[in-house]
């Protein structure tokens, strides 16, 4: 069926304010900023949007002004923009995870060398006590008990 020059107009008007609506993020509850939406919004077969059909030039300029706000950072539909957040996210907290597995291990390193040392000090200790005593040429002072004790 053929539509006549008043309604393509009426039809792209249409076209026109839904895309800029989509664009300010006015998303409906089940669309996105896609020209399915787009279609859906202004009450036009999505198929009038490809090929030779009367609306491409509008679908180009829609997909055109939509690279345009995200090549600027700004996302129309705020799904995207969630996940855009929430990929940026998972990747802060990959980096975040990585760098406290690094520390563990480090940690757990440090902790095996201090046990090592601790265990080589306490063999010397007890080394050095038993040449100590068998030394006879070492002396053991009185007890503080044992002076304080005489002295009374």
């Amino acid at each position: 069926m053929r539509i006549t020059a008043a309604q393509r107009t009426e039809n792209e008007n249409r076209i026109r304010a839904a895309m800029d609506r989509l664009l300010r993020g006015e998303i409906p509850p089940a669309g996105k900023c896609d020209i399915k939406t787009l279609a859906h919004e202004a009450a036009v077969d999505r198929t009038a949007f490809y090929g030779t059909r009367p609306y491409a030039h509008l679908r180009v300029e829609f997909e055109r002004r939509v690279q345009a706000l995200q090549k600027t950072g700004e996302i129309p539909d705020p799904r995207e923009a969630q996940i855009a957040r929430l990929k940026a996210e998972i990747t802060n907290l990959r980096e975040r995870l990585t760098q406290a597995q690094q520390t563990i291990d480090e940690l757990t390193d440090f902790r095996a060398q201090v046990l090592a040392r601790l265990a080589a000090q306490h063999e010397e200790i007890f080394r050095l006590r038993e040449i100590a005593a068998g030394t006879s040429t070492v002396s053991r002072l009185p007890s503080r008990t044992t002076i304080i004790g005489t002295c009374s």
